[in-house]
């Protein structure tokens, strides 16, 4: 019997990923130690930063049976659920270009500063993607908002400058920044579910589909138009649909098994996770491990490392139902876009006041940096459950 329940645990381990992403995304890794960050590309091994985009990647994918099987039986059709992931891509993929594009405005060029650009850029996003309250009896109010924050990103892209004479200072996409790669890998993994549903051998023969397509892209044997490769480069390369797909995998898993069967489901987990994770390791042979190149080793070892953690606050939080001490985080992972979007905010307010909010950064303690990039992250967590209290979230 499918179970359409919430599973607490992918919320549960989506903020705490948000939760690492924050933290060390703000680390000074002059002085943290590298092992908490991102490793060079050359480099075959992975830090705890490596982990924790594709952990995220892996839990979009867990969660698309369970959305759109709530689509479907609250009597939404394909053409419905299709206009909805693709809106729901497009907006990612809107929102990820402009904060990739964030740190390339030429001040003098653009008429507005990079922070004071950044500052309204987020405020056009929050104003369109805001999940309003009400939205019968304030239609008005709530188009309005909408349409101003339309307007306001418009006029962002219209004034962008860059300085670099190769594009004539525009918008670039490059590699679609990381909101970007969520929304290319969600747009495969969703469209995968919608055609083959709970068929869990057409989902496994798909990933492996994408698995040997990463496999090719790192031999440089994939050849296809300049144009082609980039607009779809992403899909073509792989790598971020193979994890999430793999998410989608775990997550058809869980929802076809009720809880009441764990005993089943964790030994399945454990194995799926060693299966996963030795792959990697006999994949190393021909890739190294390396996120920044996005080697199909790297893939397969972060997807069991997730398998893993996954199945242990599976265990704590849906088997023995001990999620209290999740609390904290588990608004972070319900409203992942706010947590992800609002520190950045605070980032820009801070540097285009000058006030030094940030002084452990300055540090040559590590231990103060790490602690103090600690304690961001949690405020940071906190905050989007204030912003939630007062009805700001956003919702694609």
């Amino acid at each position: 019997m499918a179970n359409y329940n919430r599973i607490f645990s992918i919320d549960i381990m989506r903020g705490f990923t948000l939760l690492l992403m924050l933290f060390v995304n703000d680390l000074n890794m002059q002085v943290a130690p590298s092992w908490l960050g991102h490793q060079p590309a050359d480099f075959d091994g992975m830090g705890l930063a490596d982990w924790v985009f594709p952990g995220f990647l892996f839990l979009v994918g867990m969660a698309i049976p369970f959305s759109i099987s709530k689509r479907l039986s609250a009597g939404q059709d394909k053409l419905g659920i299709s206009k909805h992931i693709l809106l729901r891509t497009i907006s990612l993929l809107i929102i990820g270009v402009l904060m990739l594009n964030t740190e390339r405005v030429n001040g003098e060029l653009t008429g507005l500063s990079r922070n004071l650009w950044a500052l309204l850029m987020y405020l056009g996003v929050f104003l369109i993607w805001n999940d309003y309250q009400d939205r019968d009896k304030r239609f008005l109010f709530i188009t309005g908002m909408r349409l101003a924050g339309m307007a306001l990103l418009c006029f962002l892209v219209f004034k962008f400058r860059s300085g670099k004479p190769e594009n004539g200072g525009s918008l670039v996409t490059e590699w679609w920044g990381i909101l970007g790669l969520i929304g290319w890998g969600y747009l495969v993994s969703a469209f995968t579910y919608l055609l083959c549903r709970e068929s869990i051998i057409k989902t496994i023969a798909t990933a492996i589909i994408f698995l040997v397509l990463n496999m090719l892209a790192g031999w440089h044997l994939i050849k296809v138009p300049e144009l082609v490769s980039i607009i779809f480069g992403v899909i073509i390369d792989g790598n971020v649909p193979f994890i999430v797909l793999s998410g989608l995998l775990a997550g058809l898993i869980i929802k076809k098994l009720p809880v009441a069967e764990f005993k089943k489901i964790i030994p399945l987990f454990i194995a799926l996770g060693v299966f996963y994770l030795t792959g990697g390791f006999i994949l190393r042979h021909w890739f190294i491990i390396s996120k920044i190149i996005g080697t199909p080793s790297w893939a397969l070892i972060c997807c069991g490392i997730s398998l893993l953690v996954f199945i242990l606050i599976y265990w704590i939080a849906d088997v023995r139902k001990l999620t209290g001490w999740a609390g904290f985080i588990k608004p972070a992972g319900e409203h992942s876009l706010t947590t992800y979007l609002a520190p950045d905010i605070l980032y820009y307010l801070i540097w285009i006041s000058g006030v030094p909010i940030l002084i452990y950064k300055q540090s040559h303690n590590p231990l103060v940096v790490i602690a103090g990039s600690l304690v961001w992250a949690i405020l940071m967590v906190l905050l989007t459950a204030l912003l939630v209290r007062l009805k700001i979230r956003l919702k694609l």
